[in-house]
């Protein structure tokens, strides 16, 4: 508000004040500042510049269409090239007119005069403001995927560097079955790539031009959408005015893929916070991470892990938000005027995440004495040996199962049977007779060379892991050939955001040109 505005009642109306129509005689109430247009001058560092590269593509538009003459538009031309050398923060906003595009008409009224009013022909500022959020939009995700794309390529990399790491797998955080510590990690990696086609997508939707939509229907002028879609930079014109104009499901899709990148760090916070702790003893993370206790001088607390787990929450937080404000009637203001800054702190705060997700990763120290040491124990290697049962005895798999499962309770009572050799964390060839005795009722259907045998064929866990060879599989060869795969993707991902970015620069340089030419004689 500015700083002459009485405290209570109405605002008396600025220098140049314009209200909707002739019924609007005074300023705006302190109340409706504060609450609303104070909150849409805030976004103006996000559409600061944006705004500035619509004004200069609309003018020149019409100076090609031949609606407005060189000479007319020269003025305003000047102006705006000499506005985008000044920062957001040394511009004089004031919320008092309503919004960013308002301050500046009126910074711009005072320098030129009338001449600013050429750009206004054909286009309100819901126009300008629309374009100039799509801009910033476009840079947010591109910003997004390349910290998502660096954050898979350092998932990739752990997973390569431990393919040959034994743990045991977990489900429900119960010892499940022997596999690589490479394994996991790589599924964190493969995790992002999805991440990487959402985000891709949602840059589409956010790379099409709302320019010569008019109010909503199009101008009545002859604008060519195409033209003026390319020399602001994006891929297409919006296929209907309308649409392109008032529609928020773009945005959805970007916090949409903000959130569900922030639900995979949150898990994989999750996890390393367990596999952290003493009780597990698997994983350390770098002291630049963790934050000491205050009171307690021996805590070492993984402090990034809850900050990953939290922003996940608040990401969902604004997705739904978002979501929630977008059930109004059609050609509204209700979303739109929350959407501007939610979306562009829900992008940048997803960005920063992923960046410490990154850094956790990267980082992350793993005891793999004490993995392999779990690997051995709690029976890992039971539904291996079930599995060789089945096959080398030809027992349907669910009795073999039953056998095991006996085995492995006679086991954990502390029973013994027979001289074979144990495997599977302390089963032996003869727990495995004496089981499918009580199982089978006879001890004939899996005595002798073929319990010996699959014990023998299954007792080790790295030989387990190292069976898990399919694609995309736990064996070290599967993990090492998906890390790969991984970093040629990440490979593709660079060159196309790298691509996105060159042709924006390319798009603003030749607009600027072009601003330029005309105001040569």
């Amino acid at each position: 508000m500015s700083a002459d505005s009485p405290a209570g009642g109405q605002v008396p109306p600025p220098d140049g004040y314009l209200g909707a129509d002739a019924r609007i005689t005074s300023g705006p109430a302190p109340e409706l500042v504060e609450a609303g247009y104070a909150l849409e001058t805030a976004d103006a560092p996000l559409l600061h510049r944006g705004l500035t590269i619509a004004d200069l593509a609309h003018l020149a538009e019409l100076v090609e269409a031949g609606v407005v003459r060189r000479e007319d538009a020269a003025p305003m031309l000047a102006a705006l090239l000499k506005l985008l050398e000044v920062p957001a923060d040394e511009f004089s906003y004031d919320p008092v007119y309503g919004d960013a595009y308002n301050s500046r008409e009126r910074v711009l009224e005072r320098q030129i005069g009338a001449d600013a009013g050429w750009v206004h022909l054909g286009r309100t500022r819901r126009e300008a403001g629309r374009i100039a959020f799509r801009l910033a939009l476009r840079d947010l995700l591109l910003d997004l995927h390349a910290d998502v794309t660096a954050f898979a390529s350092a998932a990739a990399d752990q997973a390569a560097g431990h393919a040959e790491t034994i743990w045991a797998d977990t489900t429900y955080l119960q010892p499940a079955q022997p596999s690589t510590f490479g394994h996991y990690l790589g599924s964190f990696a493969e995790q992002a790539l999805r991440h990487l086609d959402r985000i891709e997508a949602a840059y589409e939707r956010a790379d099409v031009s709302p320019g010569g939509a008019g109010g909503a229907g199009g101008t009545r002028l002859p604008v060519d959408r195409d033209r003026l879609a390319r020399r602001l930079g994006f891929a297409a014109a919006g296929a209907h005015t309308r649409d392109v104009m008032w529609a928020a499901d773009a945005l959805s899709d970007a916090l949409l893929a903000a959130s569900l990148i922030g639900s995979e760090l949150a898990q994989l916070a999750a996890d390393l916070e367990i596999f952290a702790s003493p009780a597990f003893g698997y994983v350390r993370l770098p002291a630049s991470l963790c934050r000491a206790s205050v009171l307690m001088p021996q805590k070492r607390n993984p402090y990034a892990l809850p900050v990953l787990r939290g922003g996940a929450g608040t990401l969902i937080g604004r997705l739904t938000g978002l979501l929630a404000t977008a059930l109004t009637p059609t050609a509204r203001t209700d979303n739109w005027l929350y959407a501007y800054g939610e979306a562009a702190s829900a992008l940048t705060l997803a960005s920063r995440l992923t960046r410490l997700g990154t850094a956790v990763l990267a980082g992350l120290e793993v005891d793999t004495a004490v993995l392999a040491s779990q690997a051995a124990g709690h029976f890992t290697t039971a539904a291996d040996l079930a599995e060789d049962l089945a096959v080398r005895a030809r027992l349907d798999y669910r009795t073999a199962y039953r056998v095991v499962g006996r085995a492995v309770a006679m086991a954990g009572d502390g029973a013994t049977a027979g001289d074979g050799a144990t495997g599977a964390g302390g089963l032996s060839a003869g727990l495995i007779t004496a089981a499918s005795e009580q199982i089978t009722g006879s001890a004939d259907r899996l005595a002798g060379q073929d319990a010996a045998r699959a014990v023998a064929a299954t007792s080790d866990p790295a030989d387990a892991a190292r069976a898990r060879d399919v694609p995309g599989g736990a064996s070290p060869d599967r993990v090492r050939e998906h890390a790969g795969r991984v970093r040629d993707h990440l490979a593709g991902a660079r060159r196309w955001n790298a691509g996105r970015r060159r042709d924006n620069a390319r798009a603003e340089a030749e607009l600027l040109d072009r601003a330029r030419a005309l105001l040569e004689p």
